[in-house]
């Protein structure tokens, strides 16, 4: 994994694309990351962030059917890909490997 490629916000998007699937577009995910972080999440960001995941091939898109509640205009979908799946994968077994890595009375010390 090139760690360079996925950037901390790009990896809650990523993240949080996985959890919405097959309903994911830019205002549900910033919305679902508002709700996990109690911190406002701009709509903008998170379409540059899916924007650039698509780039790197992390997620792919559609349009979805037209909505009364956009005024008929469609929304683009999200869904993670096979290497978008890897990548967490990979991020997930780097932060649980520092994490085990942490002696016990360290972690009670914080709290």
């Amino acid at each position: 994994m090139r760690r360079s490629d996925l950037g901390e916000f790009e990896e809650v998007v990523l993240l949080t694309v996985a959890v919405l699937a097959p309903t994911a577009y830019s205002v549900s995910v910033a919305e679902e990351l508002e709700k996990e972080t109690n911190q406002t999440v701009s709509t903008g960001a998170v379409h540059a962030a899916l924007q650039r995941l698509e780039q790197k091939g992390y997620v792919t898109s559609h349009l979805g059917e037209a909505t009364a509640e956009r005024g008929g205009r469609r929304k683009r979908l999200f869904a993670v890909t096979a290497l978008g799946g890897r990548v967490l994968n990979e991020v997930r077994q780097v932060r649980n490997g520092l994490w085990d890595r942490i002696v016990p009375q360290t972690i009670l010390k914080w709290s």
